[in-house]
């Protein structure tokens, strides 16, 4: 039997993408993405507290330039992709850093003020919108767009 290493996180941006280009203009972003457990009060009345975890993104060549473009921080994304674990050694201690590579992105909501260069609509307030085929023409991109 085969295995399977699937991630699907909603959550949103918690900065705007950090893309570098690798010498042959490889583009790589990065970015966090904050999703949040709601608390709650249990029946003796204690207070159980919002719970929000950061999760590291990885974007590779195409879908890491459309990122450079559209992704804000505070928008709210649909982030499906895979675990990746990178281990180095730095100051003689071994480091590891568990990573969701993205393969597939879709943008859920975003703030009223990030409007595509492409939108002519100007708003200064950050209120979030949603965010339908009709509204956006912010592309979704997938894994076989980029090969």
């Amino acid at each position: 039997m085969s295995s399977v290493n699937k991630v699907i996180l909603v959550g949103n941006v918690g900065s705007d993408p950090e893309v570098r280009y690798l010498d042959r203009g490889t583009a790589i972003a990065n970015f966090n993405l904050a999703t949040t457990e709601r608390g709650y009060t249990m029946q003796n009345g204690t207070q159980v507290p919002d719970r929000t975890e950061w999760h590291p993104i990885v974007l590779w060549r195409n879908l890491a330039e459309w990122a450079e473009k559209y992704v804000r921080k505070g928008m709210k994304l649909y982030v499906e992709g895979k675990l990746q674990t990178r281990t180095w050694e730095k100051d003689g201690q071994v480091r590891r850093k568990t990573e969701i590579i993205a393969e597939n992105i879709q943008v859920l909501y975003r703030p009223a003020d990030y409007r595509s260069p492409h939108n002519t609509e100007q708003s200064l307030n950050n209120t979030e919108q949603p965010l339908n085929a009709e509204q956006s023409s912010i592309p979704t991109l997938e894994i076989e767009d980029i090969f």
